[in-house]
Protein backbone atom coordinates (compact mmCIF):
# COMPACT_ATOMS: atom_id res chain seq x y z
CA UNK A 1 0.00 0.00 0.00
CA UNK A 2 1.50 3.05 -1.10
CA UNK A 3 0.60 7.01 0.54
CA UNK A 4 -2.19 8.55 -1.72
CA UNK A 5 -2.74 12.04 -2.40
CA UNK A 6 -5.42 13.69 -0.40
CA UNK A 7 -8.90 14.28 -3.24
CA UNK A 8 -9.46 17.83 -2.00
CA UNK A 9 -5.55 19.92 -1.70
CA UNK A 10 -5.97 22.47 0.68
CA UNK A 11 -2.97 25.47 1.26
CA UNK A 12 -1.25 27.55 -0.29
CA UNK A 13 -2.92 29.66 -3.31
CA UNK A 14 -1.30 29.20 -6.84
CA UNK A 15 0.03 32.60 -6.36
CA UNK A 16 1.45 31.91 -3.11
CA UNK A 17 2.87 28.50 -4.53
CA UNK A 18 4.44 30.48 -7.10
CA UNK A 19 6.15 33.16 -5.09
CA UNK A 20 7.15 30.48 -3.13
CA UNK A 21 8.78 28.22 -6.03
CA UNK A 22 10.63 31.84 -6.78
CA UNK A 23 12.39 32.43 -4.14
CA UNK A 24 12.71 28.97 -3.97
CA UNK A 25 14.95 28.84 -7.22
CA UNK A 26 16.71 32.36 -6.36
CA UNK A 27 17.66 31.78 -3.18
CA UNK A 28 18.97 28.01 -4.22
CA UNK A 29 20.63 30.02 -7.35
CA UNK A 30 21.97 31.98 -4.65
CA UNK A 31 23.39 29.55 -2.29
CA UNK A 32 24.75 26.82 -4.14
CA UNK A 33 28.03 28.97 -5.74
CA UNK A 34 28.24 29.87 -2.11
CA UNK A 35 28.54 26.42 -0.88
CA UNK A 36 29.53 23.98 -3.86
CA UNK A 37 33.24 24.61 -2.35
CA UNK A 38 32.13 23.80 1.27
CA UNK A 39 29.94 21.00 -0.15
CA UNK A 40 33.23 19.20 -2.36
CA UNK A 41 35.08 19.79 0.51
CA UNK A 42 32.44 17.66 2.61
CA UNK A 43 32.35 15.02 -0.31
CA UNK A 44 35.95 14.67 -0.41
CA UNK A 45 36.38 14.36 3.51
CA UNK A 46 33.44 11.82 3.77
CA UNK A 47 34.83 9.57 0.92
CA UNK A 48 37.66 9.70 2.91
CA UNK A 49 36.04 9.06 6.71
CA UNK A 50 33.85 6.33 5.37
CA UNK A 51 35.44 5.05 2.86
CA UNK A 52 33.19 4.82 0.18
CA UNK A 53 31.21 7.67 -2.40
CA UNK A 54 30.83 10.85 -0.20
CA UNK A 55 27.56 10.99 -1.19
CA UNK A 56 24.19 9.30 -0.04
CA UNK A 57 20.88 8.88 -1.99
CA UNK A 58 17.70 7.47 -0.77
CA UNK A 59 13.90 7.37 -1.94
CA UNK A 60 11.74 9.59 -0.14
CA UNK A 61 7.90 10.44 -0.46
CA UNK A 62 7.29 13.75 -1.62
CA UNK A 63 4.87 16.21 -2.47
CA UNK A 64 1.57 14.24 -3.79
CA UNK A 65 2.81 10.77 -2.83
CA UNK A 66 5.55 11.05 -5.78
CA UNK A 67 9.24 9.35 -4.75
CA UNK A 68 11.79 11.34 -5.34
CA UNK A 69 15.97 10.87 -4.96
CA UNK A 70 17.19 12.95 -1.54
CA UNK A 71 20.73 13.84 -1.93
CA UNK A 72 23.16 14.06 1.31
CA UNK A 73 26.40 13.73 2.41
CA UNK A 74 27.43 9.97 3.34
CA UNK A 75 28.02 9.95 7.12
CA UNK A 76 27.36 5.79 7.41
CA UNK A 77 30.75 3.64 6.26
CA UNK A 78 29.67 0.45 5.26
CA UNK A 79 29.06 -1.31 8.64
CA UNK A 80 26.52 1.12 9.35
CA UNK A 81 28.79 3.00 11.77
CA UNK A 82 29.04 7.10 12.46
CA UNK A 83 32.21 8.00 13.17
CA UNK A 84 33.30 11.39 14.86
CA UNK A 85 33.82 13.52 11.81
CA UNK A 86 30.14 12.43 10.77
CA UNK A 87 28.67 13.05 13.84
CA UNK A 88 29.75 16.26 14.23
CA UNK A 89 28.89 17.08 10.45
CA UNK A 90 24.62 15.54 11.34
CA UNK A 91 24.73 17.66 14.94
CA UNK A 92 25.37 20.80 12.56
CA UNK A 93 23.31 19.52 9.65
CA UNK A 94 25.89 19.50 7.20
CA UNK A 95 24.96 16.52 5.61
CA UNK A 96 21.71 18.43 4.35
CA UNK A 97 23.51 21.08 2.31
CA UNK A 98 23.15 19.04 -1.25
CA UNK A 99 19.64 19.03 -0.78
CA UNK A 100 20.04 22.82 -2.29
CA UNK A 101 20.33 20.87 -5.60
CA UNK A 102 16.88 19.02 -4.77
CA UNK A 103 15.21 22.43 -3.89
CA UNK A 104 17.05 23.65 -7.41
CA UNK A 105 15.07 21.10 -9.40
CA UNK A 106 11.56 21.44 -7.52
CA UNK A 107 11.33 18.62 -5.74
CA UNK A 108 12.03 20.14 -2.09
CA UNK A 109 11.45 23.46 -1.02
CA UNK A 110 13.53 25.54 1.92
CA UNK A 111 10.37 25.52 4.08
CA UNK A 112 7.75 22.55 4.05
CA UNK A 113 7.64 19.06 6.49
CA UNK A 114 10.47 16.94 6.21
CA UNK A 115 10.55 14.28 3.41
CA UNK A 116 10.24 10.91 5.05
CA UNK A 117 11.18 7.10 3.63
CA UNK A 118 8.72 4.89 2.37
CA UNK A 119 8.41 2.47 5.28
CA UNK A 120 7.10 5.53 7.65
CA UNK A 121 4.66 7.34 5.25
CA UNK A 122 3.41 3.98 4.29
CA UNK A 123 1.58 3.88 7.56
CA UNK A 124 0.54 7.24 7.01
CA UNK A 125 -3.40 7.41 8.18
CA UNK A 126 -5.81 9.12 5.85
CA UNK A 127 -6.41 12.08 7.92
CA UNK A 128 -3.17 13.00 7.91
CA UNK A 129 -2.48 12.32 4.11
CA UNK A 130 -3.22 16.14 3.47
CA UNK A 131 0.79 16.35 4.34
CA UNK A 132 0.93 14.72 1.05
CA UNK A 133 -0.25 18.14 -0.68
CA UNK A 134 2.93 20.16 0.61
CA UNK A 135 6.26 19.84 -1.33
CA UNK A 136 9.38 18.63 1.44
CA UNK A 137 11.40 21.28 3.01
CA UNK A 138 14.67 21.36 4.22
CA UNK A 139 13.40 22.76 6.94
CA UNK A 140 10.21 23.32 8.78
CA UNK A 141 8.59 23.33 12.21
CA UNK A 142 8.87 19.67 13.21
CA UNK A 143 12.82 19.72 12.32
CA UNK A 144 13.23 23.00 14.18
CA UNK A 145 11.11 21.05 17.22
CA UNK A 146 13.00 18.03 16.74
CA UNK A 147 15.98 19.19 15.97
CA UNK A 148 17.63 16.21 18.01
CA UNK A 149 15.47 13.27 16.18
CA UNK A 150 18.99 11.50 15.85
CA UNK A 151 19.67 11.08 19.54
CA UNK A 152 16.02 9.97 20.30
CA UNK A 153 15.80 7.47 17.53
CA UNK A 154 19.33 5.98 19.09
CA UNK A 155 18.31 5.03 22.16
CA UNK A 156 15.06 2.91 20.74
CA UNK A 157 15.02 -0.69 20.18
CA UNK A 158 12.72 -0.19 16.66
CA UNK A 159 13.52 3.24 15.66
CA UNK A 160 10.94 2.55 12.22
CA UNK A 161 8.23 1.63 14.75
CA UNK A 162 8.92 4.32 17.51
CA UNK A 163 9.20 6.93 14.17
CA UNK A 164 5.52 5.56 12.85
CA UNK A 165 3.90 5.58 16.74
CA UNK A 166 5.57 8.33 18.33
CA UNK A 167 7.63 10.99 16.98
CA UNK A 168 5.46 10.72 12.91
CA UNK A 169 1.99 11.82 14.75
CA UNK A 170 3.78 14.98 16.48
CA UNK A 171 5.14 16.01 13.84
CA UNK A 172 1.63 15.39 11.99
CA UNK A 173 0.16 17.80 14.95
CA UNK A 174 2.43 20.29 13.90
CA UNK A 175 2.06 20.73 10.64
CA UNK A 176 -1.59 20.50 10.35
CA UNK A 177 -1.72 23.21 12.93
CA UNK A 178 0.33 25.37 10.58
CA UNK A 179 -2.29 24.54 8.03
CA UNK A 180 -5.38 25.33 9.49
CA UNK A 181 -3.88 28.14 10.18
CA UNK A 182 -2.85 29.27 7.01
CA UNK A 183 -6.20 27.69 5.90
CA UNK A 184 -8.19 30.62 8.51
CA UNK A 185 -6.13 33.57 6.97
CA UNK A 186 -6.88 32.61 3.92
CA UNK A 187 -10.38 32.89 4.48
Amino acid sequence: MSPKTPKKIVGLSTNQKTLKRVLDVVLSLTLIPIFILPISILIIAASLDTKGVGLFFQNRVGQYGKVFTIVKIRTFNETGEVSKYSATIRKYKLDELPQLFNILIGQMSFVGPRPDVFEVMNYLPTTDQIILTIKPGLTGPASLHYFNEEEILKTQQDPIEFNIKYYFPARMLSIKSILKITIFLMI
